[in-house]
Parts: C-alpha cells; sequence; structure tokens
C-alpha cells in the first residue's frame, strides 16, 4: 500500500522528514521487488507448463502444421512418381503383350 507523506507522518511523528522519505522509498523498492518477483515467477510457470506439454519448445499448433506441410509434400511427390511409373507401366505392359 502508498503511503504519502502525511500518513506517514502521522504514523511515525517523532520522524524526520529525511527519514520518513527513506522509509517511502524502502517501501516502494520492496514493492517493485515484489512485482518483479511476481513476473518472474508467473514467466518461470509459463516455462515449466511449455516444457511439460512441449519437451521441444514446439506448440501443438506449430507440430500440426509441421505434419501437415510434411503431408502435403508427400501426397505431391507420391502424385508425381504416379505419374512416371503409369507410362512405363504401360510400355512394360505392352512389351509383354508382345505389341
Amino acid at each position: 500500500m502508498k503511503k504519502t507523506m502525511h500518513e506517514l507522518a502521522k504514523e511515525f511523528p517523532n520522524k524526520t522528514y529525511r527519514e520518513l522519505e527513506k522509509y517511502r522509498n524502502a517501501d516502494r523498492q520492496e514493492e517493485a521487488q515484489q512485482i518483479i518477483t511476481q513476473q518472474e515467477n508467473e514467466e518461470l510457470k509459463e516455462d515449466q507448463h511449455k516444457e511439460n506439454w512441449f519437451p521441444d519448445g514446439i506448440t501443438f499448433q506449430e507440430k500440426y502444421e509441421k505434419e501437415y506441410e510434411l503431408r502435403q509434400k508427400a501426397e505431391k511427390e507420391l502424385e508425381d512418381l504416379k505419374k512416371k511409373i503409369d507410362p512405363a507401366h504401360k510400355i512394360q505392359k505392352a512389351r509383354e503383350s508382345g505389341l
């Protein structure tokens, strides 16, 4: 909780203004450190979650997209091979039949 100098002066009437400033600044630094620590903890939790689910650092969506691209590429290569093999297969059949 951020206290004003007036509130600090009421709470500590025997302290000087400089001492109250030090107290307020220390309180601000402590609050800032808590915020930083909280952010670091959240980042660690996110990293641990990713490591648990995706040990290689790749998300499900990225894995799906990569697999989809590989499957499309494989299907295209298969179609190209079929086109190359089909005429050769017909020629071989014709030779076997005596044409």
